[in-house]
């Protein structure tokens, strides 16, 4: 579950977004300070970064959708030879190889499950 901290956040860049605002650190924590709420600095930074590049509307109007439908009579994903690593394992495979996730990715996973 979010944390109050994140929660303000999330509220601060819906509301700037239905304002037709760009989402920013400062917006972002004005909107948050003005009621007299404090929030962990690096909350606001977090979001404004990460919402830069995200389609706000788009995201708030596709909550919840598995994605796009295959298209018509194209035939179902067949199951892959035995010993042959799916396509899944292959992402987690490649995920463990990286290092670190930068700020971004981690935000906009966040963003994405409480969006």
């Amino acid at each position: 579950m979010a944390s109050v901290s994140e929660l303000d956040c999330i509220y601060s860049a819906l509301i700037l977004h239905n304002d037709e605002v760009t989402v920013t650190k400062d917006k972002i924590s004005a909107l948050i300070k003005a009621p007299g709420v404090n929030v962990e600095p690096s909350w606001p930074g977090l979001f404004a970064k990460t919402l830069a590049s995200v389609d706000i509307g788009s995201l708030v109007c596709n909550i919840g959708a598995g994605g796009p439908a295959p298209a018509a009579g194209v035939a179902p994903a067949r199951p892959a030879p035995s010993g042959a690593a799916t396509p899944a394992e292959k992402k987690v495979e490649a995920k463990n190889e990286e290092s670190e996730e930068s700020d971004d990715d981690t935000a906009l996973v966040f963003l994405t499950k409480f969006l």
